[in-house]
């Protein structure tokens, strides 16, 4: 009994460390970017940064998914209907056009790493060594 009470709580805990860790959005930069807090990335995909030392930034999202959701609440706390609502008045009075969206993490790292000035997000666990992390 003293064993499957032991085994029970290890599985719990483990569930609740890869739960905790999936929620980790992750916001990656083109290599000439330099850390920003959550306020600038806030204001980049809201279109109100658009340049950083000089650098045109170039933000991306996903399609909508449940890491775009995550993004949205912790980086802009808002939900994506919200978002998506603010882009099409923004677009409608001139005042710019929303991120270009793309389909997958492995799609967001290609066009962060080739495009100066790209930034994005992705989940933690699709973190290379590689990847300019920006803010977390």
């Amino acid at each position: 009994m003293m064993k499957l009470k032991l085994k029970l709580v290890s599985a719990l805990l483990a569930l609740t460390i890869c739960e905790a860790h999936a929620d980790n959005v992750v916001v990656i930069g083109h290599a000439g970017l330099s850390k920003l807090n959550a306020s600038t990335v806030q204001r980049i995909f809201t279109g109100k940064i658009i340049e950083i030392d000089g650098v045109h930034v170039k933000a991306v999202n996903l399609k909508a998914s449940a890491l775009r959701d995550r993004f949205l609440q912790r980086y802009l706390n808002q939900n994506d209907d919200k978002y998506t609502a603010y882009w099409t008045v923004r677009r409608f009075i001139g005042k710019g056009i929303p991120p270009k969206e793309l389909s997958s993490a492995a799609e967001v790292i290609n066009f962060v790493q080739t495009t100066p000035g790209a930034i994005g997000y992705i989940d933690e666990t699709e973190l290379k060594p590689d990847l300019n992390v920006v803010s977390r």
